[in-house]
């Protein structure tokens, strides 16, 4: 699922073509009908769904209509690539630990939006980004891997976005590698 440029999507197809990774992209999900992540899917020729938030008055009535959109494809997990929405709890139950995201921050440092923002702006040294189960808590369940980046004093953060994403797309296969180890004990 995305909302924006759909950098880390293509990240995830392109690992999905190494024989390193054992997962699918199946389809693309998005919230925006002018999300560039919609171009990079036809490029690479995945199946898109465009369900747009503001069709609905009730979160819980479009996590459901996600729920039935992606059971057309025999999703086994969702990766929230760049989705800016939060979801509620019929959509974190029925994908119960099977919900991932990546978030631009060295969770817990840093929850929820304009993440690299609060962090320019914290002066810290060093930020980065991590990759996480999500729960009913905004960027609080359980950390699969992290990746970390420095904060320089010339940083913006369009700078700093840039060099966090190169390390998303390093991370995000990988934690989906973590988390499909958990799945597959839990189901043996």
């Amino acid at each position: 699922m995305a909302s924006g440029e759909g950098t880390n999507f293509e990240a995830l197809v392109m690992a999905s073509n190494d024989s390193c990774f054992d997962f699918e992209v199946c389809t693309l999900l998005v919230n925006k009908s002018n999300c560039g992540a919609l171009k990079r899917a036809k490029r690479l020729n995945i199946p898109t769904n465009i369900i747009d938030h503001k069709d609905f008055t009730k979160r819980e009535d479009y996590d459901q209509v996600i729920i039935n959109t992606l059971a057309k494809y025999n999703v086994e997990a969702i990766v929230m690539a760049g989705w800016m929405r939060v979801v509620t709890n019929i959509l974190i139950s029925k994908y119960k630990n099977k919900l991932i995201n990546i978030h631009p921050s060295l969770l817990p440092s840093f929850k929820g939006v304009n993440a690299i923002g609060q962090a320019i702006e914290s002066q810290t040294k060093i930020t980065g980004c991590s990759v996480h189960i999500v729960n009913e808590k905004v960027d609080s369940g359980p950390i699969l891997i992290q990746g970390a980046v420095p904060i320089y004093k010339s940083d913006t953060k369009i700078l700093l976005s840039e060099r966090i994403r190169k390390v998303e797309h390093k991370i995000l296969p990988i934690g989906i590698l973590i988390a499909a180890e958990f799945w597959r004990k839990s189901t043996s």
